[in-house]
């Protein structure tokens, strides 16, 4: 039986949209029935993303479906409650892990109250602001939230919402901490969180009990920018989230707005843009080894990694004049061509690093006291790495295969041979040598292109004012970290009506207790180098 006749046999007013993806829309008390059936009936066990939305007269959320299978095979859920005023929903954390956060991040920044969620406080925002950033009615005034505002201490209660058997709301309260427990804050000035990123750390002796992470430190509403900005303008920002994965994530973008216009970029772009990502994952891999190394005190490996990424990033400053944050795809192609050395440092740089990887593992991996400490360590099952969103080489570690290149090719990927590197331990050396194991792969899908770049434009021609017909559109690429998303809600204008970032990080500080529960505190600074998460990119 067909999925649709399933789901009517079920829920014969369920609403059927004809969109990119299968679009189904169902009354909020239906929502969590059909949640349930796609999840565990069906195979739907990969919450790719989950979007609050402010439709005007009512707030929703759009769910993106995936089967761990295969993660790119999707199907959307959306609902909406017309109540503006107390607007709940029935969570869907006892499905996937994942919405944990995510819900979190709809009640602070739209003010959906989620009905049977275990922690419904806020994610970003300080328990002192007022109203609800994402809503199209929000006072954006200094006077409704000055820049003086006092943040209130972290809450430690855990403020929960259910029904009675009668119907009523019963709110609930309970302590994170208990009046005995010993309780450090890591951060959010400490060097290993490499961001300003706060875990509170509930000790027992040396071993881990619970890590509450507090976000939002350097949350810049960029969702919401976005916004009031037309797409041309919005591209920037896109950098300035991973950071370390800034051309690979400004391509996402890129694409989803082509895509929607039906722009088609040349096969020369795509060979340009394959090779800068590939580029990118190589340079931000290298940094990712050497600051876990640093950490775990090896100084010599951090600065034999930095040294080797510079290789790099003076490639990117030769074509893109920028060495962090590059400003390099624009709708329709990339800014300008390559520069006349590009295949000349990419061809030098290729046998290079496959020599030098030797002596990264000589210097750090074979290390006994490296080992001791990676090894059996904040260990993360396939299961709960579907549960809780966790793609990229965190993923792969504990062998979910979730690689966007291999599932669903864009643009040059489909024309190539690589292997998904995937291992089963799925702890801190897992992961570890999976980001190893893919510089090499990302090597051997340089060498195939370098010496076969296509002659053509390396732009395309655009309106001067592009605008997105009206619709939801969806776009993902491998970041360096893993799945990174774009949605686009569109009314036709000349800015989205919503647009959400699919943050790869924000699923890797999910897990940070989960992992690091009954391990020793100084085992928290290996398993947080191993997940390599840069905190713009959870912030948002």
């Amino acid at each position: 039986m067909e999925l649709k006749e399933k789901i009517l046999k079920r829920l014969p007013d369920a609403g059927f949209e004809d969109a990119q993806y299968p679009t189904v829309t169902v009354e909020p008390d239906k929502l969590h029935e059909l949640a349930s059936m796609l999840c565990r009936e069906e195979g739907y066990d990969f919450l790719v993303s989950l979007t609050g939305v402010d439709w005007g007269d009512s707030l929703g959320v759009v769910y993106h479906l995936a089967r761990s299978g295969n993660p790119l095979d999707m199907i959307v859920l959306k609902t909406a409650t017309a109540d503006k005023e107390h607007p709940q929903l029935f969570s869907v954390t006892d499905l996937w892990e994942t919405a944990n956060l995510n819900e979190r991040e709809a009640y602070g920044l739209l003010g959906i109250n989620f009905i049977n969620h275990p922690d419904m406080r806020r994610l970003f925002l300080n328990e002192k602001w007022k109203g609800f950033p994402l809503r199209k009615d929000y006072d954006a005034s200094p006077e409704n939230n000055p820049l003086s505002i006092e943040s209130e201490p972290f809450s430690d209660k855990l403020r929960s919402l259910s029904f009675t058997t009668q119907g009523d709301i019963i709110e609930k309260e309970k302590e994170l901490f208990g009046k005995e427990e010993y309780v450090v804050n890591i951060g959010p000035q400490h060097p290993s969180t490499h961001g300003v990123l706060h875990f509170r750390v509930s000790l027992d002796g040396e071993l881990i009990r619970k890590v509450d992470p507090n976000l939002g430190y350097i949350h810049r509403g960029i969702e919401k920018m976005c916004e009031s900005m037309t797409y041309p303008q919005m591209l920037h920002l896109t950098d300035r989230l991973d950071y370390l994965s800034a051309h690979i994530n400004r391509h996402a973008l890129c694409s989803c707005i082509e895509k929607a216009v039906e722009i088609e970029v040349s096969e020369r772009v795509e060979y340009i843009r394959t090779m800068m990502d590939e580029l990118q994952r190589i340079a931000s891999h290298l940094l990712g080894w050497s600051a876990m190394c640093m950490d775990m005190g090896a100084l010599t490996a951090f600065i034999y990694g930095m040294r080797d990424r510079e290789k790099i990033i003076d490639i990117f400053q030769d074509t893109c004049g920028a060495r962090l944050i590059m400003n390099y795809n624009v709708i329709g192609g990339v800014m300008y061509d390559l520069h006349p050395d590009f295949q000349k440092k990419v061809k030098e740089f290729i046998p290079y690093m496959r020599k030098i990887m030797k002596e990264y593992h000589q210097i750090f991996t074979g290390n006994v006291i490296a080992d001791e400490r990676m090894k059996s360590i904040g260990i993360l099952s396939k299961e709960q790495a579907v549960s809780y969103g966790v793609t990229g080489p965190s993923g792969r570690a504990s062998g979910f295969s979730c690689d966007v290149r291999k599932h669903r090719p864009y643009a040059a990927y489909g024309k190539i041979k690589f292997n998904e590197v995937l291992r089963e331990e799925g702890d801190t050396f897992a992961r570890y040598m999976v980001r190893l194991d893919e510089i090499l792969e990302s090597l051997n899908i340089l060498e195939q292109l370098v010496d076969h770049i296509p002659e053509g434009p390396y732009q395309a021609k655009t309106k001067p004012i592009i605008r997105i017909p009206e619709g939801e559109y969806f776009q993902s690429v491998e970041a360096a970290r893993g799945l990174f998303g774009v949605y686009i809600c569109s009314k036709g204008d000349k800015s989205p009506y919503r647009l959400k970032f699919r943050s790869p990080g924000l699923s890797l500080v999910s897990i940070v207790d989960l992992i690091s529960r009954n391990e020793k505190i100084a085992d928290l600074i290996a398993i947080g180098g191993s997940l390599d998460y840069v905190v713009p990119d959870i912030d948002r």
